[in-house]
């Protein structure tokens, strides 16, 4: 992308300049002798033909140069991150990401240091050239001057002309040289621009209907698509994606939530549950049926509408690593102060965040690390509430937290979904026992549907998940 900027911002602006002052003095050169000009431009091809060659070579170094940049960047971000370092020292493996570290630096400094020598050779030789072809000029020019066909003085003139002459063609030369250079820029720009979407919006979407919103799946099945659709092999530091894709991981999936309900989505580990609630906000479109929100197909809503209506908490609840302000502002920018206090104590984090050096400014850390896995989460919930979106979605919201936190953030979750039309996915039954409907999900398929006690007195699927979570295991012969 830098190079790209450069060739616009530099480079073209260069051109314009050389080229005018190439012009004028070409025209100033012949008018006082054409042989001594002609001579000059016997040289021409010494710079024309080198620059062709060295930008063939220099737009091979910037792409490698492009490619291992983006894998160290890429490095750093995942292996220096405050997981990515806990992780590495956990293994005890420092030494050895260390040694990986400086390998990957070693090949980045040595990209640079050919590249800097390539044109450092390329302009030294076009200097050698300039200053050969100015002794030609003199030669001549003093012979004809001993003639007399010229005076001096022209002959003077000629040679400094020489230096305004030589001076743009050099620059000309390696013009095209950082022309063919920022090229590997706009390969990589235009291979990003170039990737179609997956999802688009109707140039006469509609917006989700005001009032209470319904949720409606109706006949739904979806596979995850292939890699080499949604990346880019040069962004993965690959030679080649994956092609693999196009498994149904959904089959005929149906149901309805009505406005003001909650859904329970139950069932093991990879049986659909999340994909389910990543169709509702469109993050991917369903293969066959039908998802609706309020009535309408996703598919003729637009985006805008589509984030302002629907809400979601996951399991790891994302922060950045900014202020407790900003993180909560990202949800309605235009919130005053009463309004964050007001989302803090309904998400019980205001005692808190009061108590925190900076309150509202204090930074959370990357990821939000300063805090506890039940504050994040009350965090994301308090944004939740400050977007005040008419369906909430929440994605296994207390899969990882204590006794403790989990009560804290239940009942952060009553004053979310009170009111709202919910999804909820939920490993732990006990979070979902009051739900309206509870769909038990298994490979893909919706296997039971009813309340908590109908499917109890029903013995099936959801019967064995609660008796597996509340009897306990069974006890091993001989402990």
């Amino acid at each position: 992308m830098i190079g790209a900027q450069r060739a616009f911002s530099n480079t073209l602006s260069g051109v314009v300049a050389n080229v005018v002052t190439l012009l004028l003095t070409l025209t100033v050169m012949l008018s006082i002798s054409w042989q001594i000009t002609a001579l000059a431009l016997v040289l021409l091809p010494v710079f024309v033909l080198p620059a062709r060659r060295t930008g063939v070579r220099m737009a091979r170094l910037q792409r490698e140069a492009a490619q291992l940049n983006a894998a160290m960047g890429t490095r750093m971000t995942e292996r220096f991150s405050a997981p990515g370092a806990t992780l590495v020292k956990l293994f005890g493996r420092p030494a050895d990401e260390s040694a990986e570290f400086a390998a990957r630096a070693g090949r980045v400094r040595d990209i640079g240091i050919r590249t800097a020598m390539a044109q450092s050779t390329f302009v030294t030789a076009l200097t050698l050239v300039s200053a050969l072809a100015l002794a030609l000029v003199y030669g001549l020019g003093g012979t004809y001057a001993l003639r007399g066909s010229l005076d001096a003085g022209e002959v003077v003139a000629l040679a400094l002309l020489l230096t305004r002459l030589y001076a743009p063609l050099t620059a000309l030369a390696g013009a095209r040289v950082e022309v063919m250079s920022a090229l590997v820029s706009f390969e990589r720009v235009f291979e990003v621009l170039d990737l179609e979407p997956l999802i688009t919006e109707k140039p006469d979407a509609r917006r989700v209907p005001d009032g209470p919103v319904s949720i409606e799946f109706e006949a739904v099945s979806f596979g995850y698509p292939s890699a080499d659709k949604v990346s880019l092999a040069s962004l993965e530091e690959v030679a080649a994606l994956d092609t693999r894709g196009g498994t149904q991981v959904l089959h005929d999936v149906s149901f309805r939530a009505e406005p003001g309900r909650m859904i329970a989505l139950v069932g093991s580990s990879g049986a659909g549950k999340s994909t389910i609630a990543q169709l509702l906000p469109r993050l991917y479109d369903a293969d066959a049926g039908v998802v609706r929100l309020g009535g309408v197909d996703v598919r003729d809503l637009s985006a805008d509408s589509i984030r302002e209506t629907l809400g979601m908490v996951t399991q790891d609840g994302h922060l950045f690593h900014d202020s407790v302000r900003s993180n909560l502002l990202l949800a309605r920018p235009s919130a005053t102060e009463e309004e964050l206090w007001e989302a803090l104590r309904r998400s019980r984090l205001e005692d808190l965040v009061a108590s925190l050096p900076d309150g509202l400014d204090t930074v959370v850390g990357e990821r939000g690390y300063r805090l506890s896995g039940g504050e994040r989460q009350r965090l994301t919930i308090a944004r939740l509430l400050l977007a005040r979106q008419r369906v909430v979605i929440l994605d296994e919201a207390t899969a990882h937290l204590d006794s403790t936190s989990e009560a804290a953030v239940q009942e952060a979750l009553g004053e979310a979904l009170a009111g709202r039309t919910a999804v909820v996915i939920a490993h732990r039954l006990s979070t979902v026992q009051a739900a309206d409907l509870i769909l038990v999900v298994e490979d893909g398929r919706i296997v039971e549907r009813g309340t908590h006690g109908e499917l109890l007195a029903a013995g099936g699927r959801y019967e064995e998940l609660y008796r597996t979570q509340f009897a306990g295991p069974a006890p091993v012969a001989g402990a």
